[in-house]
């Protein structure tokens, strides 16, 4: 028991003398799901944290395509000290490096998207000594119009109501108006009408 316990308290010092480094995993952040019109531009989104520093040097972004019928990967994107655009492939000509490294950003964006790019978008990054960790995956959806999602759906019934609350508002208050005006009329018209019927009485 001693001697575990001894174990456990040299053990992290004895790391720190001899160099030998943990290393931690890598976070990325990505969309789940993104939706494109036919012929747009799209930026996907990707960003990451490491704990060890962010250098030009030390990060390397690759970006893969899995089609939506469950094929082979084939590569997008490929980032190390500069971006290598893809020379071939369904993805040339349409993928341009759209990230910032110094500030932990891989994005990439796609040029006038075809439904051919309809699939699974995969941000690898690696922070060496960094290079455990989850990929981030972006679903994308590319569509001849674009549909109407529940925030905006949301938006237009409330955009509604309030169209509606102010007609409402708008009929009350020229009813009120119309009344008052027949009101001050009816005051104006009954002393006349006094003054009139005046002379007969004795």
């Amino acid at each position: 028991m001693l001697l575990d316990h001894m174990f456990r308290i040299l053990w992290p010092l004895l790391l720190l003398v001899t160099g030998v480094r943990h290393v931690s995993g890598i976070d990325i952040y990505t969309p789940n799901e993104m939706e494109a019109v036919n012929g747009t531009n799209v930026k996907l989104k990707c960003t990451f944290s490491s704990s060890h520093p962010v250098t030009p040097q030390s990060v390397i972004v690759s970006w893969n395509f899995r089609p939506i019928n469950s094929g082979a990967d084939e590569s997008v994107f490929y980032y190390q000290e500069v971006p290598y655009p893809p020379q071939h492939g369904r993805f040339k000509g349409h993928a341009v490096w759209s990230g910032d490294i110094m500030r932990k950003d891989a994005s990439i964006t796609l040029h006038e998207v075809p439904p051919t790019f309809n699939g699974t978008f995969i941000c690898q990054v690696r922070n060496r000594p960094d290079v455990h960790g989850s990929n981030g995956e972006i679903m994308l959806k590319v569509v001849n119009k674009v549909s109407f999602s529940e925030i905006s759906m949301l938006a237009l019934i409330v955009g509604i109501s309030c169209g509606v609350i102010l007609i409402l508002l708008g009929i009350v208050v020229a009813v009120k108006f119309c009344r008052k005006r027949r009101m001050d009329s009816d005051i104006e018209l009954h002393p006349r009408e006094q003054e009139w019927k005046d002379p007969t009485v004795w």
